[in-house]
Order: structure tokens, then sequence, then C-alpha cells
């Protein structure tokens, strides 16, 4: 079996999701490669940092292309090269996603949902009529796509992310004396990950403490700025390739994030399985269905940046407390974030497909190529970034823990 998989080389989730793919079922016989269009996709194809991937995929089309062009070149690749089914990451790129209400058929599709935004609601909504079943890789997107976007329970499925789990190597106590280590890690935005609470947590703890900030980001600037006052209680190291990632989380002791909201926060799973305890936001059903709070980690309010340094300083306090999270942390990350683990559930649901494939809206003619509504920005783009980040704190106040919703999907199971 020959799946495509719509993306293009990047630091970024839905990438590293392919590479854990194309990993995991190339030994059960499926054979994964990605395809991308536009520009970056052009550039990432013939990158240094990516020469690894040019033999898994290939870049569709020519950079200039417009729209049309674009899914018209898709498509071409998708028919020509052998391909029995895609992955469409749903919101990823708009022309991606409408690709499914085009193709042939006798395409298997297969949707998959990375984030808990109305925009990527909204998108998936759009082609769901066009896919054959829905992965959401946290309980919430399952949730929130079934009660308020009308999926049916019969076609979509939870499956998280796999981590890159480093060869086993449990970490031991902290030396006496020594400084607490904490990591934040990824895209630096603040709308999303909330990066500017962080010197704000930082300034909170003791002045030993101190404080890697790895990634870049449109907010890079701006965080660079306010961390100024720390001096050399924090150190920037720029963007980092993810074949160091597990090296870095097992240099840390806490991973940082107070993210306003996510879709699986694999850096977590990733910290977990270093040994690097995790310290998050709490976002129901994304979350704290990685991490056991008080059990692999700690979780904290959205935006709670008192709560935050209570739950680092009640590490710093109590080492062996941080040991035990550590520890318990690590033998969680392989149990549940395993390639192979990741890899057989999406192999029963691809097995599933191919023997009962569900009826599905018939495809549209490319002569009949639009984005629709859900694929456009809408009214919420046009709002202020303060409003939005309101709204989604009142919302998220209002949500059932990941915990709940576990226990939810185990019943009907």
């Amino acid at each position: 079996m020959k799946l495509a998989y719509f993306v293009y080389p990047h630091r970024g989730g839905t990438f590293t999701v392919f590479r854990h793919l194309r990993a995991g079922l190339a030994p059960l016989g499926i054979d994964v490669r990605w395809l991308g269009i536009g520009p970056a996709a052009h550039q990432a194809a013939t990158h240094p940092d990516w020469q690894a991937e040019s033999p898994n995929g290939m870049a569709c089309g020519q950079p200039t292309d417009d729209e049309p062009a674009q899914a018209r070149a898709l498509l071409a690749a998708v028919t020509s090269g052998g391909y029995d089914g895609v992955f469409v990451n749903v919101h990823a790129d708009p022309v991606q996603t409408n690709l499914a209400r085009h193709l042939p058929a006798s395409v298997l599709r297969v949707l998959i949902v990375h984030n808990i935004t109305p925009g990527t609601y909204a998108a998936a909504a759009a082609i769901r009529d066009h896919v054959h079943g829905t992965v959401c890789v946290s309980p919430r997107i399952k949730a929130d796509l079934i009660a308020r976007h009308h999926f049916h329970r019969a076609a979509i499925c939870t499956i998280g992310n796999a981590a890159d789990l480093p060869a086993a190597s449990p970490r031991g106590p902290r030396p006496g004396g020594s400084s607490l280590r904490i990591l934040s890690l990824g895209r630096i935005e603040d709308q999303a990950k909330g990066v500017l609470w962080l010197p704000s947590i930082l300034r909170r703890l003791p002045p030993d403490v101190r404080l890697t900030i790895a990634g870049d980001g449109p907010d890079l600037p701006r965080l660079e700025q306010r961390c100024a006052f720390l001096g050399e209680r924090v150190r920037f190291t720029g963007a980092v390739p993810p074949a160091v990632v597990p090296a870095l989380m097992a240099e840390h002791d806490i991973l940082l994030a107070p993210s306003r909201f996510e879709g699986f926060m694999i850096t977590a799973a990733e910290a977990m399985a270093a040994g690097c305890v995790p310290v998050v936001s709490r976002i129901h059903g994304v979350t704290d269905a990685v991490v056991d709070d008080g059990v692999t980690g700690l979780l904290f309010p959205v935006g709670d940046i008192e709560a935050a340094s209570v739950a680092i300083r009640r590490l710093i306090d109590l080492p062996s407390f941080w040991l035990t999270l550590s520890r318990r942390g690590t033998t969680s990350a392989r149990e549940r974030f395993g390639v192979n683990r990741m890899a057989e559930s999406y192999a029963a649901l691809l097995h599933r497909l191919q023997l009962s494939r569900p009826g599905i809206a018939p495809p549209l003619p490319m002569q009949a190529w639009r984005l629709p509504s859900g694929l456009r920005p809408g009214l919420r783009t046009h709002l202020p970034i303060p409003l939005k980040n309101l709204i989604r704190g009142i919302r998220e106040r209002a949500r059932p823990s990941g915990r709940s919703m576990r226990k939810i999907e185990e019943r009907e199971a």
C-alpha cells in the first residue's frame, strides 16, 4: 500500500508525524511519502538540512503556481504516482486540504486534525463529507468535532502522536547544590505558545534557576527584549534540529510550556521520555491527556504565572518528588508514545477502511475548484489577539478534563 502525506519538510509537528508514520508503517508493508506544494516546499526539497528527506517525497508543480495550478500538480502527482490513499493535514495548507474534495473516488482519504482552534475545526468540517476517516491527535479534538461539527462517531478516532524516544537512561537525583535547569522548546510565538509569560515566571523563581529558550519564531525579538533584565539567567539557542532534541531534553530538569492552545504538545511527551519533567498549561483534553498531573508532570491553569512558578518551586524544594516524576514520566512515555504503537493504530485504521470503505460525497470536478468558506479567512481572523486570548481563556475554564474524556472514550469502546 502506498500513501501520500500532504506536507513538506520543516521543523513542525505535522512533519514529525510524517517521519514517525513513515518509519513505523514501513515494516508493515505501507509506504508513506510526502507531497508538498508552493515555494516553501520547493525550497525545502533542495535545502541541505532536508537532503535526507528528498528520497521520501517531492515538491509538486512550480514555486510560482497559483492555487488552481498547485491543485492540478498535486492531483497529477497522486494519480500518476500510484498512490492508494492520502493523509490530509487539515488547515496546514488550504489547497492540500481542499484537494480532498476533488480526488478520484478510488483514492482513500484520511483526515488528521492536529489542533483545537476554531479555524482548524472549520476547515475539518468543510471537507468532512469527502474523507473516509478522521484521526484526532487528542481526545479534546474528537469530542469537539462530534459535539459541534457533526462528525459521525463511527468515522472518527483518536490516535496520539509518537515521540522520539532516546535510549533508556533513567535520570539520577540532581546533585546537591546544583541549580535547576529549565527548558522552553518550540516555536517562539506568543498567541499559541504564551512565550511572553516566560520572563514573568522565571522572575518569581530563585536567582540560581536558569532558563534555556530553544527555537525560533516571530516573537523572538520581543521575548529577547523582555528577558534582558534577567541577564545570564536566560540563554537563547536559536532553532535546533530534531536530532538533538532528546539530548537537549536530557540536559534539563524541567520543560516549561505555558501554551494557550495545543493539539497534542509533542514536546511534553519528548520531555517525559528524556526524564525532563513537564510543567505545562492544563489544556483540557490535550495536555492533561499527555501529562498525568502529579504523576508524570505538573499542570497549571492557562495564563496563571503564579501557579506555574509555585509548581516549579515545589520541584525545587522536593528533589525526591522531581525524581519520582522524572522516572514515572520516562516509563509512561515508553509505554504510550512509541512510534510502533502509533503506527499499529494507523495500520489498523487503514485495514478497517480498506475492508469496509464508508460512503462519502462524490468527488468534485477540478473545473469547479473553489475554496469553501471553512478554508477561507473568517470574521474571527480579524478579531484583536487580546480578545481572542480572552475568549480562549473563558472557554478553557469551562472544559472537562482530559482524564474525564478518556474515561468516556473507554466506556464507549
